[in-house]
């Protein structure tokens, strides 16, 4: 599965980061206001240009609360420097290089990734030549744009497109690449250590005392896996240990190159939001999904029922991941962690899985006969037939007299009914209504 590339915009505040963010996501997610330094909103979304899906950060959104300007603007770009393949470093025209314009590019200067400097708040009644200053920045001609008004934006996306690093095309035999995310101090790198048998991350009962991210490579039954341990926030020091958003974005970026990923809980204690919330962010990447209850060998007063009732919490919390795969396991003692492995390779089996087209149709049949689709939007929707098409994830065309028709819940009806005659545990699936010409 090929990763989506990551682009980070960068820059001082109040030069129009978030609005260039939303421009270029087609979505108000941040919080916009001419106030330095408000955004303090989700500061990620996917993008697509010229075919070319990609994740948008805006590094706007990572902030540390009362920190100097000055050292905050420094942090972000070192977070983007670390996470992004592209990087649009962002300066207002209307006010010049400033000198923390100059703290940015000198930080940029040390990178390796590629930099588009962009020019914002730009009105085309002005001449472009007087863009020509920002040279002196020392990347390049730079792209003039407007972000509130769009101006510029296209000929911006095509650069990003023309920087993004060309990936290989994927081998037929080439590694599993599993990514273990989960919130703090629930076992992340113990499990890691577990699994390759050496005491490869450093792991304690602080929170955050990992501080280095190592991709492992490991074989287990003659099959290639790749670990990618979300643990590692590469900073050190306490502004990136405690920095909440800067963990999500560390999970986000490790989801993004997974074919698989492992959801680790601290199985000893209640579910938290922070859980729920990093779940998401694999749910919004349409990932393959391992739930992992870790720390089994510290639960209270177990007994015959006791994974049972845990199962029934993971799914009471995590709604939205109903297809998701559970196992329990302590990586501490070593406990059930084969269980693991067996499970990736059951949801990459069910990965792979065809469906027939005439045992597709029988199930859709039966299933529009048990329970007729409701009226939605002024008609009934209608099933004339269904197939299995080409894609990663499981995906289904449905041809059917109007995809207007299709209420959510219908189409949940449907996903159900598909799952529950053909094993598809712990993967998503896709639905597409269209209509038969």
């Amino acid at each position: 599965m090929k990763k989506k590339g990551l682009v980070a915009i960068v820059g001082r505040p109040n030069v129009g980061k978030s609005t260039l963010f939303n421009r270029i996501i087609r979505e108000k997610k941040a919080i916009v206001e001419d106030v330095p330094g408000v955004t303090r909103d989700r500061m990620y979304g996917t993008a697509e240009w010229l075919t070319l899906p990609f994740i948008v950060i805006d590094t706007g959104g990572i902030t540390l609360q009362d920190a100097p300007f000055a050292k905050e603007i420094k942090m972000q770009a070192e977070i983007a420097i670390d996470e992004a393949d592209v990087i649009i470093f962002v300066i207002n025209y209307r006010e010049g290089i400033t000198a923390e314009d100059e703290v940015v590019a000198k930080i940029l200067y040390k990178s390796k990734k590629p930099v588009i400097l962009v020019v914002n708040k730009y009105d085309k009644k002005e001449t472009d030549e007087e863009a020509f200053q920002f040279m002196t920045l020392g990347f390049g001609e730079p792209t003039l744009v407007s972000s509130t008004h769009g101006i510029g934006v296209g000929d911006l996306l095509d650069k990003v497109v023309e920087s993004m690093p060309k990936q290989p095309e994927n081998l037929e035999n080439e590694a599993t690449n599993i990514a273990i995310i989960g919130k703090p101090n629930v076992g992340k790198s113990s499990l890691v250590n577990a699994i390759i048998g050496e005491e490869r991350m450093i792991v304690s009962e602080i929170s955050g005392t990992t501080t280095d991210a190592v991709d492992s490579k490991i074989t287990v039954n003659s099959k290639k896996y790749v670990l990618i341990d979300t643990a590692g926030i590469r900073k050190r020091g306490r502004i990136y240990e405690n920095l909440e958003k800067y963990s999500y974005l560390r999970s986000l970026t490790s989801i993004n190159k997974a074919d698989i990923v492992l959801l680790v809980i601290d199985a000893s204690i209640p579910i938290s939001d922070q859980d729920t919330n990093i779940g998401g962010l694999a749910f919004e990447e349409h990932k393959p999904i391992i739930l992992v209850g870790n720390k089994w060998d510290i639960i209270p007063n177990k007994n015959t029922n006791s994974m049972i009732k845990k199962e029934e919490e993971f799914k009471a919390y995590f709604k939205y991941l109903q297809y998701a795969h559970m196992v329990f396991i302590s990586a501490k003692e070593n406990l059930r962690i084969n269980k693991i492995f067996a499970a990736v390779e059951h949801v990459n089996e069910n990965l792979k899985k065809r469906i027939k087209t005439s045992v597709l149709n029988e199930v859709l049949n039966k299933a529009q006969l048990l329970n007729p689709a409701p009226n939605h939007n002024g008609g009934r929707l209608k099933i004339y037939y269904g197939s299995q098409v080409e894609a990663y994830l499981p995906t289904f065309v449905m041809f059917v007299n109007n995809p207007a028709y299709v209420h959510f819940s219908y189409k949940r009806f449907l996903e159900n009914q598909i799952r529950q005659q053909f094993d598809f545990d712990g993967v998503p699936m896709n639905l597409i209504f269209r209509e038969r010409k």
